[in-house]
């Protein structure tokens, strides 16, 4: 793991951005004494994984067939349909 300053990571962020990509470990440490690792965002960081989405995509469709849906064609029939939420 490398330990660095904030000083020295925005002197060299490019370096440093490269050395994560690659698989280094990164703690950047502050003045105030508090410390900040950095690391890549990986697809299992975003608000909803695949899994979930489908599950939710699927539980949707089956409550489109059962009849449990709205459909809304027009702005009125939309901003109606919002009003009553």
């Amino acid at each position: 793991m490398l330990v660095i300053s904030s000083r020295e990571f925005r002197a060299n962020q490019k370096s440093y951005f490269d050395q994560i990509d690659a698989g280094a470990e990164v703690l950047v440490q502050r003045r105030n004494n508090k410390s900040y690792r950095i690391i890549p965002v990986t697809e299992d960081d975003t608000v909803m994984n695949k899994q979930a989405f489908y599950e939710m995509l699927e539980k949707s469709l089956q409550q489109i067939r059962r009849g449990e849906s709205v459909a809304v064609k027009t702005d009125e029939e939309l901003r109606t349909l919002l009003d009553s939420l």
